[in-house]
């Protein structure tokens, strides 16, 4: 360091230096200039040297304070003196201070990363105008638009081929008692399948009997004549043992229905099924069938034709000479009565909530049990009304259901004539079409038996 050059007292100034802590220090002299030097005491040179034995504590910049590089400020420069003088030191500082430090500069996201700054298009560079951008884009639909139209319509050719040319195999496929195969098949998957999942063994739900109501008239196929409460007789036909029983008979056919002249006055409803401008509901069938009818009639001695409705006659009707038991009503009333509150539900979309009385087609079924046949039980039951106009068949375990009944009552009151006076059947877990009216026969069997509404095309197990 060069030699020390003394100051004027004029040009030296005591000047107070704060410690880290913030506390007043000893004063020294300070050089007005940054090639003119003081003498300062020793203790302050002292103060303002490092403790060799502490560590120097570094200050750490908070995370926001990142500013652009600059000059370092000015800091006091404590050197020892070359003097020959002994026990001086001697501070050098710069007279004037640094420039102050300029803000950060803040760069914009587009000159980032090195990038360079934009420059302003000039006009013969500017893009397309906005009625040349929306012809663009308009073109662009229209071409995408034509590739889908092409797509859609060669999906669509395909599809329409495809829906005719199965229409064309269903139509000219086997037909099953007017109903074409395929459709019959799927009519006996969804009864298996509904077998195997109830088992016909679910409940129906019941119902408070104040939601009861009086069941509408539909349907009065087999009902057309009034008949005599007295002439009126159950064939049973396949009981086990029924050569023994007091009811038994060589020939069920041989017992004449009887029938009153004067027409019903209850109201019928309104049959969806019938030509609504036929009073009676009469719609007989085609004349050929009615010729058979009376040709059968008077080889055969039965006293009135049968099946004389739309299906015709039934092929499970009975012939004359079959045996078996004529029972009676009070017959039929020995067995416990049972009560039920159920919805009717019919095929067209209606439904009604109905209280019904009578007995349990399974208490039937056990007071008249079926003849084996090969060791077991037949599969079937068949029931027919007494003209054999109307006819149905079922399966055995559905017959055996709890809520299965044979009614002889419903909402109260006794069965009337349009609602299948003295005995009908009802199946809540079956459509309506299955609940036969005025059963005039009952007959055990192993074959699956004729259904009416089955020869029209309605499925024969008509679950719900």
């Amino acid at each position: 360091m060069s030699e020390e050059k003394k100051l004027s007292p004029e040009a030296q100034k005591p000047v107070e230096v704060q410690n880290e802590e913030g506390t007043k220090g000893e004063s020294y002299i300070v050089a007005a200039k940054p090639d003119e030097a003081i003498a300062a005491k020793p203790s302050a040179v002292a103060a303002a040297e490092p403790d060799a034995t502490k560590p120097p504590e570094v200050a750490v910049a908070k995370p926001d304070e990142i500013v652009a590089a600059s000059a370092p400020e000015p800091q006091s420069v404590l050197k020892e003196s070359t003097s020959s003088a002994p026990g001086e030191a001697v501070v050098d500082l710069p007279a004037k201070p640094s420039a102050p430090l300029s803000p950060p500069q803040v760069l914009p996201a587009t000159m980032q990363h090195n990038d360079a700054p934009p420059l302003e298009p000039t006009k013969d560079e500017e893009g397309p105008s906005v009625d040349e951008q929306r012809a663009i884009a308009d073109a662009a639909v229209l071409a995408e638009s034509r590739r889908h139209t092409r797509r859609s319509f060669i999906g669509a050719s395909v599809a329409a081929a495809a829906g005719y040319g199965f229409y064309r195999w269903l139509d000219r496929s086997t037909g099953v008692e007017m109903q074409r195969l395929p459709l019959r098949d799927a009519f006996r998957t969804n009864a298996a399948i509904s077998r195997a999942i109830s088992g016909d063994h679910a409940l129906a739900p019941t119902y408070p009997l104040k939601a009861a109501k009086d069941l509408r008239v539909n349907g009065v196929f087999g009902l057309k004549k009034m008949l005599a409460p007295q002439g009126w007789r159950l064939q049973l036909v396949g009981m086990r043992d029924a050569t023994s029983h007091r009811r038994f008979t060589t020939d069920v056919t041989a017992w004449e229905y009887q029938y009153m002249a004067e027409a019903s006055h209850e109201d019928q409803g309104h049959d969806t099924k019938v030509d609504p401008n036929a009073r009676t509901a009469e719609k007989m069938a085609p004349e050929p069938m009615q010729g058979e009818a009376k040709a059968a009639e008077e080889s055969t001695g039965r006293r009135m034709p049968r099946g004389k409705e739309e299906a015709g006659e039934s092929r499970s009707t009975l012939m004359p000479g079959t045996p078996g038991l004529l029972l009676t009503m009070e017959d039929i009333l020995k067995l416990p009565r049972h009560e039920l509150v159920t919805q009717f539900k019919c095929i067209e979309g209606w439904s009604e909530i109905v209280h019904w009385a009578g007995v349990r087609m399974a208490d039937f079924l056990d007071e008249y049990p079926p003849a084996l046949i090969d060791g077991k039980e037949p599969k079937y039951v068949y029931m027919e009304t007494p003209d054999g106009d109307y006819y149905t068949g079922y399966d055995l375990d559905i017959c055996r259901h709890p809520q299965t009944l044979l009614v002889t009552e419903m909402m109260g009151a006794p069965l009337t004539q349009f609602h299948g006076a003295p005995l009908r059947l009802h199946m809540p877990t079956k459509y309506g079409y299955k609940q036969i009216k005025r059963i005039g026969l009952i007959s055990y069997t192993n074959e699956k038996p004729d259904d009416y509404w089955t020869k029209l095309g309605y499925d024969w197990y008509a679950g719900l």
